[in-house]
């Protein structure tokens, strides 16, 4: 969506270098390369972009600007010089909140009822350099991570926007970050995604939000079963019957006692990396409290 607007604004974009598709990795958002093509851009996919080979390349361009729009892999000192004026990134999160990788999985685990996008000016540390715009989308209670991920590409498309012009003509924003206020996390993976049944239901029902699908899931055991739960709903008036955390059913329906005693309904559930209707587990659970 940056590169569009780029596009539409009548940028003369020279070089855009992207990523092959991860084949273990789940594709749903659409393709860069596929839009450079439509557009006769020249598109390169290099493994390092450092290379003195691309770096060579980038410079026969000749950029005023180089921008990064959610590329994975840091650019070193020579790309980051190579343009006249500046190299900008737009990143996932309202810095200085949420530097480094996966923003919006953070932000949604740590219960934040906003995320959004910065445009920065970039440096030799992550997601550190000096502010230009940002745009802020809610987060709402039940959000999944693809939800909030959908609002911070329209809040990137809507920040780029309004401050091309600006940067164009010289008058840009350059506004410090005040990083001891911000904060840093890595990267996730999916044994991250393991439910601790000790937390309360709504550090839980967080974490579920935060890594459904497209994400890999918030993964637990109910006795034999190896489950993924994909959605769920915090029941903030409802206290769970049993003793210690767990899985029951109820009238048909999978509810989810966690460790302080408050409840989530489970409302998407998968086994065996396939969805498993709720009254089927509903059944397998009836009078087997796990």
């Amino acid at each position: 969506r940056c590169l569009s607007v780029l596009l539409a604004q009548g940028v003369d974009v020279r070089l855009v270098l992207t990523h092959t598709d991860n084949p273990e990795e789940q594709i749903w958002f659409s393709s860069v390369a596929e839009l450079a093509a439509r557009y006769d851009i020249p598109c390169i996919t290099p493994a390092d972009p450092n290379r003195p080979e691309i770096i060579a390349k980038v410079r026969a361009a000749a950029p005023d600007f180089l921008f990064s729009f959610y590329y994975r892999s840091m650019l070193g000192a020579e790309l980051l010089a190579t343009p006249k004026h500046a190299a900008l990134n737009m990143h996932g999160s309202l810095l200085p909140r949420y530097r480094g990788r996966v923003p919006i999985n953070w932000a949604i685990i740590h219960g934040e009822s906003e995320a959004g996008a910065t445009l920065h000016y970039m440096a030799l540390k992550p997601d550190a350099g000096n502010i230009v715009d940002q745009q802020s989308v809610p987060i709402l209670p039940d959000d999944l991570a693809v939800d909030v991920f959908r609002k911070v590409v329209v809040a990137a498309e809507v920040c780029l926007h309004r401050t091309l012009p600006r940067l164009i003509d010289g008058t840009a924003a350059n506004i410090p970050q005040d990083l001891a206020s911000g904060s840093y996390f890595g990267g996730r993976k999916a044994a991250d995604g393991v439910i601790d049944w000790s937390l309360p239901a709504q550090q839980i029902h967080n974490l579920v939000r935060a890594v459904a699908p497209p994400y890999p899931g918030a993964s637990t055991r109910a006795g034999d079963l190896e489950l993924l739960l994909y959605r769920t709903r915090l029941l903030p008036n409802l206290r769970g019957p049993h003793a210690v955390p767990t899985l029951y059913s109820e009238q048909g329906h999978v509810y989810a006692q966690a460790g302080d005693g408050s409840v989530l309904r489970v409302l998407e559930v998968a086994l065996g990396g396939r969805p498993l209707p709720i009254d089927a587990l509903a059944v397998r659970l009836a009078g087997r409290p796990q």
